[in-house]
């Protein structure tokens, strides 16, 4: 067997090359498309420092050929400007329940019939709370409130402080939030933006992506 042989041989039979390689197509768009294809999407951005993790997830899911919408909650655009979103999906976002994008659907009730699926990344504690007790007070929460969870799958892609995350309140809202037909991705664990370590990190956006397919069915 050639060196090269060899040295093929021995990443494919390294588990963490395979998990890289593994992970890695979930951010290729071509192999994206036979899942996506089609597909509306629904990606709600909240007020986190993870918020940049969202351009991928758009992006990515607009090269599969998804048909993405993106909403943000007010302190969302602090991190990520709506101009970017619509310029990674393609399509106009929403960020305020007063706007009338679509002028006869004043409150958006036909996006959220559309949505084949939803996600909120990241999702912080804020928006989880606000969730879970029915709260309807930006565009993100109000479209979310409109989803029928019974016919589409509502992803949270959970993202908050070590400290945060380990609240009872916080436990008690992701039990509830599970109760009540929501899907939880993560939190990872590992180095936080407040320089401190431990579980919270918002899943990649590989992952989330994965997420997305295996709700709709489509892995």
């Amino acid at each position: 067997m050639s060196q090269s042989n060899n040295q093929n041989a021995a990443r494919s039979s390294d588990p963490l090359n395979a998990d890289q390689s593994s992970a890695a197509r979930w951010l290729d768009p071509v192999f994206l498309r036979p899942h996506f294809e089609g597909k509306s999407i629904l990606v709600a951005v909240t007020g986190g420092i993870a918020a940049y993790k969202a351009c991928t997830i758009v992006s990515r899911l607009a090269q599969a050929d998804a048909q993405v919408t993106v909403a943000m909650t007010p302190s969302a655009t602090n991190f990520v400007t709506p101009t970017t979103f619509q310029a990674l999906s393609g399509n106009p976002v929403y960020t305020s329940s007063w706007d009338h994008i679509e002028s006869s659907d004043p409150q958006h009730i036909a996006l959220a019939d559309r949505c084949d699926a939803a996600i909120v990344a990241p999702c912080t504690m804020n928006t989880l709370a606000n969730i879970v007790q029915g709260r309807t007070d930006d565009v993100v929460s109000l479209i979310l409130s409109a989803i029928n969870r019974k016919n589409t799958p509502v992803l949270l892609a959970l993202a908050m402080n070590d400290t945060m995350w380990n609240q009872p309140s916080t436990g008690r809202n992701v039990a509830q939030a599970q109760d009540d037909g929501f899907t939880l991705v993560g939190p990872g664990e590992g180095w936080q933006a407040c320089r401190h370590s431990g579980t919270g990190r918002m899943s990649e956006p590989e992952s989330c992506i994965r997420a997305i397919a295996e709700a709709l069915g489509a892995c």
